[in-house]
C-alpha cells in the first residue's frame, strides 16, 4: 500500500516495510506530517494527521484510520 501510494507522488520507495523504514530519515512523531510513514514491527501505515494512521488492519484487503498505538517510529521521505 505505502509504496503504490508513494509512487502515485512520484517518490520511489522500497517495496517491503523493513526496506522502507531502513531508507527513509527517522523523525520524532512531533515532526510527522501527514504522509509519514508509522512503522511498527512487521506493519506500517501512513500517517494522516490528528494521531491517526491509514493503514491496513487486520482483515486482508481492509484499509482504515484508526488511531496510532504502542510505540511505533516515524519515517519521513521528505
Amino acid at each position: 500500500m505505502s509504496s503504490y501510494a508513494y509512487a502515485q507522488a512520484g517518490i520511489a520507495v522500497p517495496r517491503t516495510s523493513s526496506q522502507q523504514e531502513a531508507a527513509g530519515t527517522t523523525i520524532s512523531k512531533s515532526e510527522a506530517k501527514p504522509g509519514d510513514l508509522v512503522v511498527w514491527p512487521s506493519h506500517l501505515g501512513i500517517y494522516a494527521g490528528g494521531n491517526t494512521v491509514i493503514d491496513a488492519g487486520n482483515s486482508k484487503g481492509s484499509v482504515s484510520e484508526r488511531t496510532i498505538w504502542g510505540s511505533p517510529t516515524f519515517v519521513t521521505f521528505r
